[in-house]
């Protein structure tokens, strides 16, 4: 659909603006401020960071690096057994344990992380209890350093491969199964050359998040790292010293490790295995497994699906702890509903939550706007000639770490500029926001491109036959069809934004801090029931917006005029 030229103009302008002045921008000044050394040019920062006699920066850099390929290879793991067995496999309560499979991904990272500590870190419920067990003067088995780090990543990420993987196996259609076992195949033969092809751009579309979500991870190795050097903590720590040259020198070399891997598993994911497929909507088959088999897997799904509730459930206990009531203890001596009021009747503790609230509503509605936007424009507009280099380009933020976007705002909007209304934004209520912006709007970019790609051209162009102008055909035809790939990016949006920690953490003011700093503040200072309740109330909050988008979405499209 072609657009008269002064409609095209806008919402193309609109676009480059934004992209420009909110992502290029930034990341330019930092990029300008990693080669500034008392006000000179100079490469200094970049040889402070290879220094081999500075060996902690390179150490931060492996540590990173090593925890990201240990998520994605355990992640893998975890997720695509949990896909087989509960696709491939026939028992009761299977739609059930379905649905808990994905609990995490609705699950902030800071919620996920306390809820390890409360379960296995050194002073956890399950490590007390073994040392009581065995009478033991400290706990024989806990959680801690790379192994929490991992652990806490393949609880959060394995969800990735779930999804990607379930979707592939319902996709594989019977008759090359069948052929296959007809053949004399056995199953793991059948698995290995018929399934594992199928699900290779499935494993590496997961591979690619769960490196870039991990690489980003700031919150694990807050509270998890000990003496161990990170990346993301090296930048904080840095930033929290005052050298913003070098806070941006590394940066820019987390940037690229993050987007170099990111581009590496692109490219990978470009070389597809070409499987033999039949005409119309494949029969959905599954692997023949022996009895011995089902149970194995049964078992290993309930295993890990109740680990995957016991943080959830801990959560909540503690969120009903009385302040100072759980110390030595295994379980907390006293209960009460004290933390919860609190929150409803204390102005000050309420204030986290109202700007979470607020901060997550601007968010949703500038996603939407230039999501949406700049979906059209490439998939159907006057930018789809530059699709490919557009759309690597409107992704790309995705792959850029939280602590990046952190620093490199700072950096841009610490001055006046004409992108901030010619007002410093630094310190103020709008940088957090924009922060999450900037880090989000992809996830609505590439869930309405995926709607936007079913939509015949030819309905659009029935409409401008029938004299529809493009607003018209825009509203009337478009929207309603792509209206479910909108909710879905919006709602990964909403759910993000609300419990943003990495940004939140570098870019907060006392006035604007958002839930996630606040349960932060109450965790150091002991109050962990009341930390625990703001858990509770953020994934109420979640919960409630999951509702809302399942309802909005599954409203019937307004009849056509």
């Amino acid at each position: 659909m072609r657009l008269p030229r002064p409609l095209a103009v806008i919402p193309t302008l609109f676009l480059l603006l934004v992209i420009a002045g909110y992502v290029a921008y930034p990341l330019l000044v930092m990029f300008q401020q990693s080669l500034l050394v008392e006000g000179r040019l100079s490469f200094a920062n970049y040889s402070n960071l290879f220094d081999p006699a500075n060996r902690g920066n390179m150490e931060a850099v492996w540590n990173s690096v090593a925890v990201s390929f240990l998520s994605v290879l355990f992640s893998g793991i975890v997720g695509t057994v949990l896909a087989f067995g509960l696709t491939q496999i026939q028992f009761p309560g299977r739609a059930l344990l379905s649905r808990l499979a994905i609990v995490p991904i609705a699950l902030p990272p800071l919620v996920g992380v306390i809820a390890f500590l409360f379960v296995f870190g050194e002073s956890g419920i399950l490590p007390r209890l073994f040392q009581t067990a065995i009478g033991s003067s400290t706990p024989p088995l806990y959680l801690s350093g790379f192994t929490a780090i991992v652990a806490i990543h393949v609880y959060s990420f394995y969800v990735y491969y779930y999804l990607f993987v379930s979707t592939a196996l319902r996709q594989i259609d019977a008759s090359i199964l069948e052929a296959a076992t007809g053949l004399g195949s056995t199953p793991w033969n059948t698995f290995r050359k018929v399934i594992i092809p199928e699900l290779r751009p499935a494993l590496v579309g997961a591979s690619i998040l769960t490196f870039m979500a991990s690489m980003a991870s700031f919150t694990a190795p807050l509270l998890f790292a000990g003496e161990k050097r990170f990346i993301t903590l090296l930048i904080y720590t840095t930033k929290l010293n005052g050298e913003m040259s070098l806070a941006a020198a590394q940066s820019i070399l987390l940037t690229f490790v993050a987007i170099g891997f990111f581009v590496a598993l692109q490219v990978s994911s470009g070389r597809q295995v070409k499987v033999g497929r039949t005409k119309g909507v494949p029969r959905t088959g599954t692997l023949p497994l022996g009895r011995g088999m089902r149970i194995v897997f049964i078992s290993v799904i309930s295993s890990v699906l109740l680990l995957v509730l016991l943080p959830l459930l801990t959560i909540v206990l503690i969120s009903l702890a009385r302040e100072g009531s759980w110390t030595v203890q295994i379980l907390p001596g006293a209960y009460t509903l004290e933390n919860y009021l609190r929150l409803f009747t204390d102005p000050r503790i309420l204030e986290p939550i109202r700007n979470s609230l607020v901060m997550g509503f601007v968010t949703l509605l500038a996603v939407i706007l230039v999501g949406v936007t700049g979906a059209y424009l490439i998939t159907k507009g006057v930018l789809r000639r530059a699709r490919t280099l557009l759309d690597v380009i409107l992704t790309l933020p995705y792959a850029i770490p939280g602590t990046v976007i952190a620093v490199s705002l700072i950096l841009a909007f610490n001055v006046p500029t004409p992108f901030s209304g010619f007002q410093v934004l630094v310190g103020t209520f709008w940088i957090l926001p924009l922060a999450y912006f900037i880090r989000l709007y992809p996830l609505v970019v590439r869930s309405t491109t995926a709607a936007l790609e079913q939509l015949d051209d030819a309905l659009l162009e029935a409409g401008a036959s029938c004299g529809a102008g493009p607003w018209r055909r825009f509203r009337r035809i478009v929207l309603p069809l792509i209206f479910p790939g909108i909710v879905s990016g919006a709602l990964l949006t909403a759910i993000s934004a609300l419990g943003e920690f990495v940004s939140s953490i570098l870019l907060y003011t006392y006035s604007s801090r958002p839930i996630s700093v606040e349960i932060l503040s109450q965790l150091r200072t002991f109050n962990f029931g009341a930390a625990a309740a703001y858990c509770v109330m953020l994934l109420v909050l979640i919960l409630a917006i999951v509702s809302v988008a399942n309802r909005v979405a599954g409203q019937k499209a307004p009849a056509r005029e």
